[in-house]
């Protein structure tokens, strides 16, 4: 079962960027080792053929996606793949008594019949599905740690919702006024090979996409109305920016007392996150940058008043890879393990 002490962790869906984050993490975690690693398109091939730079470290190959095996060698599994096959695996995994953190859509959502709604899959696990917590630590840590099964945000929810959160807690906020204006690098769209994310069509160029209809606004709305106590709808719009790392996030809404100044809401903040090491509340006046969060795990947040017009604007930055993506992974498994939360997890910057 691996290195005595450490944690016999796998990765299905190897070969993409979520996870090779995963590995580049898990490599460096001193409470795991990465005993499997598995795709279906690149079984067969050596880890250190698709990812040359990593073959001084990591000395696996890619394998077939067997359940009943990966249950036997792995405590713990991340499932790295696109939507609707994530529902088809967990629950063996699961009932063969492993802890699995899902990184796509499939159990994010309460009601089953959002889920169905906006990705056009259809479910059997209901069961399954009613054990999940979602996987953002600064809101459900205590949920996490006694979980079996996370459902990990997606890259947009994480920085929107760090960002909003507060607000809706506190009531300071008319929920329906939310706007949420997001940008992100092309690393977000994954590593096959798609049209609008070739050098050619994204670099020199930025431009909206998902307007309206975006698939993380039901997952948005879902946390957004937990925190707020009701039912409540925001505007989502996501961009596509060309640089590969970065997420940033603008939320713009009404304020419920417009007396309220930039340093009072510096100091909710503050406090709100005081036990989230990987949040970062700015001083004010200053407002993040995605370089500042890049090969981190941390998100930056900016806050500003507009007393001209009584809307606060909040604003939060991310690595989208590792806080939108496998750091935050990481970051449950710690939490699910009772281990320190920031374990194996990067806190400096590439920079510049």
């Amino acid at each position: 079962m691996g290195d005595l002490g450490r944690l016999p962790v796998g990765i299905v869906g190897a070969s993409g960027y979520g996870g090779v984050q995963l590995v580049r993490l898990l490599m460096d975690h001193p409470g795991v080792e990465v005993v499997y690693l598995g795709g279906e398109s690149s079984a067969g091939k050596s880890f250190s053929d698709l990812y040359p730079h990593l073959g001084h470290r990591v000395n696996l190959a890619i394998e077939p996606i067997e359940l009943e095996k990966i249950a036997e060698r792995c405590q713990a599994v991340f499932l790295s793949l696109p939507n609707g096959l994530a529902c088809q695996m967990a629950p063996t995994l699961l009932s063969k008594g492993c802890k699995v953190l899902d990184l796509s859509a499939d159990y994010r959502f309460s009601n089953l019949e959002t889920y169905t709604a906006w990705y056009a899959t259809e479910r059997s696990d209901e069961a399954v599905a009613a054990t999940a917590v979602y996987g953002l630590p600064e809101l459900y840590r205590d949920r996490i740690a006694e979980a079996q099964l996370v459902g990990c945000p997606g890259c947009y929810p994480t920085a929107s919702l760090l960002a909003i959160s507060p607000l809706l807690k506190q009531g300071l906020i008319v929920p329906e006024t939310a706007i949420i204006d997001a940008k992100s690098g092309t690393s977000g769209g994954g590593r096959q090979a798609k049209t609008n994310l070739l050098l050619a069509e994204a670099d020199n160029s930025l431009g909206a996409y998902g307007v309206a209809r975006h698939r993380h606004t039901p997952e948005i709305e879902q946390i957004c109305s937990d925190l707020a106590g009701h039912d409540i709808t925001v505007q989502f719009t996501p961009h596509l920016i060309p640089m590969v790392r970065g997420l940033l996030s603008t939320v713009y809404a009404t304020m419920r007392d417009p007396g309220l100044v930039r340093e009072d809401l510096i100091t909710i903040y503050t406090a709100f996150y005081r036990s989230s090491p990987f949040v970062k509340i700015l001083s004010s006046g200053i407002y993040p940058q995605t370089k500042w969060a890049c090969g981190t795990n941390i998100c930056y947040i900016g806050i500003e008043v507009d007393p001209r017009t009584d809307r606060v604007i909040v604003i939060s930055a991310i690595d989208n890879l590792v806080k939108g993506q496998a750091g935050q992974a990481v970051q449950c498994l710690n939490l699910m393990m009772g281990w320190e939360e920031t374990l194996g997890l990067p806190q400096l910057a590439f920079y510049p």
